[in-house]
């Protein structure tokens, strides 16, 4: 195994820190009372929106970034992308095309699978739903990892 300097790999992590988040901090900061300071984008499908959602996220599907952005988004207000989870670069392709918009834009790591699967409440198109924590993924009491 081989491995980088400690400079580099500060570069490559505080470079990742830029560009990616995580449900646990894209949850706290929109339970948090105010504006949290970004909107969140769901880059599914229609069919995939109604299964299931962030509540208070706007869906716009990637194909329809470069017609709808615009329109929809404020340049000057951060937008944070997710698709269904780490398996699906969908969020990635989202985020590539807000900035080549101008966005600023980060990737929410985990997607739609870990917002669920960590236990937070979601939206569908037959209303509220909120599923127990799978505990390799979240702790089970409370709601911060410690990390």
């Amino acid at each position: 195994m081989t491995t980088s300097s400690p400079a580099a790999a500060a570069v490559y992590f505080g470079a990742s820190l830029a560009f990616h988040t995580d449900v646990s901090d894209v949850a706290s900061a929109l339970a948090a009372d105010g504006d949290p300071g970004f909107v969140v984008i769901d880059s599914r499908s229609a069919e995939c929106w109604d299964q299931g959602h962030i509540p208070g996220a706007i869906h716009l599907p990637t194909a329809f970034i470069p017609d709808r952005a615009e329109q929809l988004l404020d340049k000057s207000v951060p937008v944070v992308t997710y698709c269904w989870g780490p398996a699906c670069n969908g969020g990635t392709r989202a985020a590539l095309a807000l900035a080549q918009l101008g966005f600023q834009v980060k990737e929410m790591l985990g997607g739609f699978e870990y917002w669920a699967r960590e236990g937070r409440a979601f939206e569908t198109s037959q209303g509220g739903e909120r599923r127990a924590p799978d505990p390799l993924v979240a702790p089970l009491r409370g709601e911060d990892c410690g990390c």
